[in-house]
């Protein structure tokens, strides 16, 4: 998913070092080396790509694949855009990371569709590439995708907003992530299944890139074009705390259900606050650590990941509905990230 930038000062963070005359690219930026810190003929070399390095998203995904490739005697090689979006960024770092041996290359794309050449030409070079996170279009690009069903994650929010209506007429709002990005369109697609409406019942949507400024701008546009507005759903929990702000400065915070993607420990505890009725909650250590062991068993044995790997959503909501499974602010506290 689409996660929330924060702006970043830093460019890319793709470094190419010399060591014994033999290239070999390891994080003396952003990224880190794990596992043998040499570049060894028995070292494998894997390369994780985000979309940022600040956002915490993508901090515990990083996280993750550091734990996992330690544990398996790997090198992991990092590298993230400059801000979400930047797809530029993220070919340099594949096309580096392809001239610095890598065995498989893990990337969170930024746009799913322009990233897909760049990805063409790594596979052609016997590099084995996994999405995580967000798939590419077509998803079929990368040979293996470990990531929240997206669609099932929306789903379950709009399952629960739903029932929590209890029958009230529903005047939606949409605050989604950009035009195009897979991640979004799933999420939101989701939502409108699991709640039965159409496009056609949202009052008012608008793209805030996931982020909590622009959420609440998003928000305060949409009040003006709809006053009534009572159901709001929102691409992930920054946008919906930004939301959050701009109906309690209109006094309608209490009376607006707001639901969301994501259960980072900042989303968690507003749901914990009442802030956001529900959020879907994912896991992305556990997305890092499973394409880590892809790609050491590729090396090893020449077997590729293949298909869609779901690496699950629990819904995280206080007052419980009935008919939709769910956990409390306990549990989504205890398997946050952020």
């Amino acid at each position: 998913m689409s996660r929330t930038p924060r702006p970043s000062s830093s460019l890319l963070r793709v470094a190419i070092c010399t060591s014994l005359a033999a290239l070999a690219l390891t994080a003396c930026g952003s990224g880190s080396g794990s596992g043998s810190a040499a570049s060894g003929s028995g070292t494998v070399k894997i390369g994780l790509i985000t979309k940022t390095d600040t956002n915490p998203f993508f901090v515990k995904m990083k996280e993750g694949a550091e734990r996992a490739a330690k544990q398996d005697g790997a090198q992991l090689i990092s590298a993230a855009g400059k801000f979400d979006g930047d797809n530029a960024g993220q070919v340099t770092a594949i096309e580096n990371m392809v001239a610095a041996g890598v065995k498989g290359i893990l990337i969170t794309p930024s746009d799913s569709k322009a990233i897909v050449p760049a990805i063409e030409k790594a596979k052609a070079k016997g590099v084995m590439v996994i999405a995580l996170d967000t798939p590419t279009e077509p998803q079929s690009a990368v040979d293996a995708l470990f990531a929240t069903d997206n669609f099932k994650a929306g789903e379950l929010i709009g399952e629960y907003a739903k029932a929590a209506m209890k029958g009230r007429t529903a005047k939606i709002a949409t605050l989604d992530l950009a035009p195009g990005v897979s991640v979004g369109v799933q999420r939101h697609d989701g939502f409108l299944k699991g709640f039965g409406a159409t496009d056609k019942d949202v009052v008012c949507a608008q793209d805030t890139g996931g982020d909590q400024a622009k959420g609440q701008t998003a928000m305060e546009n949409c009040l003006q074009k709809e006053p009534g507005i009572n159901v709001v759903y929102t691409i992930n929990e920054p946008a919906a705390l930004g939301a959050y702000t701009a109906l309690k400065a209109k006094g309608r915070e209490k009376d607006v259900l707001i639901v969301s993607v994501d259960g980072g420990c900042t989303g968690t505890r507003a749901v914990k606050d009442g802030e956001i009725a529900a959020t879907s909650q994912q896991y992305p250590l556990k997305m890092a650590a499973e394409g880590v062991k892809a790609v050491v068993t590729y090396a090893k044995d020449g077997k590729k990941a293949s298909g869609s790997t779901d690496t699950g959503a629990t819904l995280i909501a206080d007052k419980a509905v009935a008919g939709v499974a769910s956990k409390d602010t306990g549990y989504g506290l205890e398997n946050c990230w952020g």
